[in-house]
């Protein structure tokens, strides 16, 4: 297939597995017992049209790599007097890198998928969410314009509300759905306002475009400085709430109730990432404003640090994950609000393999728990009965700890060159960013390394009695039958650690292409804006050792005291957490985020909600129950005037008729 005829066929990327996705739900529905007793017929299609997508994706990638002319098909998809919308797709060096991430990682977690759901009933739906989802996100990165990309969000959106509810029996499973979906229309709508803000203003959806003349307009003082600011806030608060930042960054935890696969998928590789690839794509609109890339670097900073400070406390393996996933997604949000737009989507892209393979191992460690202690979540994920897998489940714990150090920031893992990146660039730009961003790396080293030695050394607890009971009483479940106490854990089979192995490639290499003194990542996604491309390409070896040192010296110390902590034992963490009780329980409680909305929003509308019951019942009601209750008796009281005799109605005539000239005498 010549390059061109590639291009022409690239909006098959998204269709294809949106396709495969409808031809297995139509089977669900029309014939659902033959459907589900073709499990395997049902996944290797999925999977192999998500294998077509991938290799397409990686032949775009490759020719916009050697230099291809960015490609752009357009159609007229309404039109009404002045107004025109056009739909259609865009691929350059941007949606075709994000092409590759969505579609490596999609495909892995798919084949993943058959180990890890192998006993569910509800396997061959569970593939038929994720193919509609591939298809959502793929769609969503070739977006040409803000309405399509608007769309494409909220389909994301729906998927992530079927898959964290996948289980729906489950109230922790269906609390959580719905959690996450409300969450998310809160900065859908701001996001909706700002675009139909954006568009009132510039009269176009397209975004170079939109940014020029909005640059334009506030320039020649047409807008007004603080409505266009306004208006890229309101934006912003859509990547605010997918990519899970303070204050919309509540529902990313609750989501680990959906199966693991999902968590890797949707909440660590791709679609809490579209947040920060919104805010690139938004970028000839945010940039010229300093106020919103201060708001948006301070909101990054500031979720990184939260996150990291709560991850320090959990011992459900999925949550700390979550919290450290909120915690790199701040890393990428702050990069992208102090200018550094390669650096953010640098860390995008080396966060979705390392975090994928994490979430994956922990999915791993799950299926090998739920061996001992038996399917409930409370037991299977909790670190507090794990220790020694090491032993148990080799590949699981080597892959968990390439992660690991990828995510500390060690050299060469891949994310050493991107958080130092990151780190770099936020000392030029404000020394305090750069402050809280390291102290944070140091966090991340410290928790990330907890969760590894409570995992994966020390001895193994998972027919401790005692700490289960402990446990189940705490969730309040009925102590009994829980678990298979005589089995061991073991490995997981050949297609979970597969997916594992092939992630842990990207997790080791792929940062090399952006060693800061051939940065060939930056010189191929460079930002819209011409004058930041030129300030790169400057290496100061120096600065590059000062930086780098700083954020592997703290990385290095955060480790050492986890490996005192919970490794040899040396230090007593129980003793310091009673010593620091207050900041232990604002970790522990989350910073009471949960208990704060649900005071206000979940019981605050509860209370307006029943104020206007009142006032529909004892106003509205009242009001229809007045008119009728007049009407019965009027009607009461005339029906004694029909009784059907001619001289009666003649009387009644003739006492109106009198009574009128009476009246008209008198006003006369």
């Amino acid at each position: 297939m010549d390059s061109l005829k590639l291009y022409e066929y690239a909006w098959l990327i998204p269709a294809l597995p949106l396709l495969s996705s409808m031809i297995v739900g139509i089977g669900l529905i029309s014939f659902n017992q033959a459907t589900n007793k073709l499990r395997k017929v049902n996944s290797v299609f999925i999977i192999s049209i998500l294998g077509v997508c991938l290799t397409m994706a990686i032949a775009l990638f490759w020719s916009q790599w050697q230099g291809h002319e960015p490609y752009t098909k357009m159609i007229e998809w309404a039109s009404a007097g002045d107004f025109s919308l056009s739909m259609g797709y865009t691929i350059d060096h941007l949606s075709s890198l994000m092409l590759v991430i969505v579609t490596t990682v999609a495909l892995l977690v798919m084949i993943y998928t058959d180990g890890y759901m192998a006993h569910d009933a509800g396997y061959v739906r569970f593939y038929a969410y994720l193919s509609i989802f591939s298809a959502s996100m793929l769609g969503l990165v070739i977006s040409p314009n803000l309405v399509q990309v608007y769309i494409f969000w909220e389909l994301v959106g729906v998927c992530s509300y079927l898959l964290i509810g996948f289980w729906y029996d489950r109230k922790p499973a269906a609390d959580a759905c719905q959690k996450a979906f409300v969450t998310n229309r809160v900065g859908d709508f701001g996001l909706l306002l700002g675009m139909l803000g954006l568009y009132w203003a510039t009269g176009t959806f397209d975004f170079i475009p939109m940014g020029d003349r909005l640059h334009e307009l506030v320039f020649s003082g047409q807008v007004a400085g603080w409505l266009a600011a306004l208006f890229a806030i309101l934006v912003f608060l859509g990547p605010v709430a997918k990519s899970a930042q303070f204050p919309l960054h509540v529902w990313l935890p609750d989501a680990m109730e959906g199966p693991t696969p999902i968590s890797a998928l949707i909440h660590a590789a791709t679609m809490v990432a579209a947040g920060v690839f919104l805010i690139a794509r938004m970028y000839p609109v945010f940039e010229p404003i300093p106020e919103v890339m201060t708001v948006i670097s301070w909101t990054g900073c500031f979720t990184a640090f939260l996150g990291a400070t709560i991850a320090v406390t959990q011992n459900d393996i999925k949550k700390g994950l979550a919290y450290s996933t909120i915690s790199q997604l701040g890393y990428m949000v702050m990069a992208m609000g102090i200018g550094a737009y390669s650096a953010g989507l640098f860390h995008l892209m080396t966060h979705a393999y390392f975090k994928a393979m994490l979430f994956l191992c922990s999915g791993s460690v799950i299926h090998g728990m739920e061996e001992v202690v038996g399917h409930e979540p409370v037991l299977a994920q909790d670190m507090r009965l794990m220790g020694n897998l090491r032993k148990y489940m080799p590949i699981t714990s080597t892959c968990f700890l390439i992660g690991t150090l990828a995510i500390c920031g060690i050299p060469p893992f891949a994310g050493f060159w991107s958080k130092d990146e990151i780190l770099g660039l936020a000392f030029e730009a404000n020394p305090i960013l750069w402050l809280v961003g390291w102290l944070t790396a140091g966090l991340t080293a410290f928790y990330m390394f907890r969760m590894y030695f409570m995992t994966f050394e020390g001895s193994f607890r998972g027919k401790d009695h005692k700490i289960q009971e402990q446990l189940l009483q705490t969730a309040g479940i009925t102590v009994s039958g829980h678990g298979h106490h005589g089995e061991k854990p073991h490995e997981s089979p050949l297609t979970m650690t597969f997916p594992l192995m092939a992630l842990a490639v990207p997790s080791v290499l792929i940062g090399l292409l952006g060693m800061p003194w051939n940065n060939r990542f930056e010189e191929f996604i460079a930002s819209p804006n011409e004058e930041v491309l030129e300030v790169a390409h400057h290496f100061d070896l120096n600065e590059f050792l000062i930086m780098g040192g700083n954020s592997v010296g703290i990385a290095l110390i955060g480790i050492t005291i986890a490996s005192l902590c919970y490794l040899q034992g040396k230090i007593d963490y129980r003793a310091i957490a009673e010593k620091i009780q207050p900041l232990y329980e604002l970790s522990l409680n989350k910073w009471y985020f949960d208990d704060i909305y649900d005071r206000v929003f979940v019981q605050g509308c509860r209370r307006i909600a029943r104020g206007i019951m009142e006032v529909d019942y004892k106003v509205v009601d009242g009001a229809v129950n007045l008119t009728g209750l007049a009407t019965i008796i009027s009607a009461e009281g005339l029906k004694y005037f029909e009784n059907g005799r001619v001289q009666f109605y003649a009387l009644i005539v003739f006492a109106a008729v009198l009574g009128f000239a009476i009246a008209f005498t008198v006003i006369s």
